[in-house]
């Protein structure tokens, strides 16, 4: 049995989250089978952010669950088993590059050291260790960060717009490391709103108001808005009218 075969390994039902009069999660509902790269994209201020903060936990639903792992959030009980790389850089300033990947790595129960150098390898700053993270670049940062969220192997990884402030280069690196975790059974659920990292995603979720707006592979969606353009795709399923 494949892991998409099994349970999904995230799961929403009715999730909901306002703040006073906003509703930055409208009544979603969700499945994401286990073993694939799900694309969450859409503008800033489409949701993306507050849905991936009620998946880790980070904040409680105004209504409705989400659950991962089948296990129902936010429990501190599965954080070991979760990776979670935020939009702004989570690493301390005041730190070296080893100590912040050691910090993060003992934080969820995994002091492994071949795991620690490994995921500097992956990030290309083995050569930078002992580095204060102060005195990385704002794109060094944003690899520390990835690194801190790779450490400790997570079965589910959550990542808000892990390739902004990235070379191109480091940038494809990234995306193939994404689809070896992939397929060695690990969920990463990657949010974005460069529409052309939509492709290198196993399935795409569309969100607009806090509700998705379409899901399916970059063809389906493309074919469903009648374009061969994903920005375009994007402005046409949520009603914008497309310049000619």
């Amino acid at each position: 049995m494949t892991a998409q075969n099994g349970p999904p390994a995230i799961v929403a039902r009715g999730l909901s989250k306002r703040f006073g009069p906003i509703t930055a999660v409208d009544s979603l509902d969700l499945e994401l089978p286990a073993g694939r790269i799900y694309g969450l994209l859409g503008p800033n201020g489409s949701g993306k952010t507050t849905l991936i903060r009620l998946l880790v936990g980070l904040a409680r639903p105004t209504a409705g669950e989400a659950s991962v792992l089948g296990t129902t959030m936010p429990d501190r009980d599965i954080l070991g088993q979760i990776g979670y790389m935020t939009q702004a850089d989570g690493v301390y300033t005041d730190l070296s590059v080893w100590e912040n990947v050691r910090f993060f790595g003992a934080l969820s129960g995994n002091a492994d050291r071949a795991r620690m150098e490994e995921a500097l390898e992956v990030v290309e700053l083995t050569a930078r260790r002992n580095t204060p993270a102060h005195q990385l670049s704002g794109g060094m940062r944003r690899r520390l960060s990835l690194a801190c969220a790779l450490v400790h192997r997570p079965q589910v990884l959550f990542l808000d717009e892990p390739t902004v402030g990235i070379d191109p280069a480091l940038r494809v690196q990234f995306w193939a490391y994404f689809r070896q975790l992939a397929a060695d059974g690990k969920t990463l659920v990657v949010s974005s709103h460069v529409m052309d990292e939509a492709d290198r995603c196993d399935e795409l979720l569309l969100m607009l108001h806090g509700r998705l707006l379409a899901r399916g592979s970059g063809a389906q969606i493309r074919a469903q808005a009648g374009t061969t353009d994903m920005e375009e795709a994007f402005l046409s399923l949520g009603g914008t009218e497309v310049a000619e």
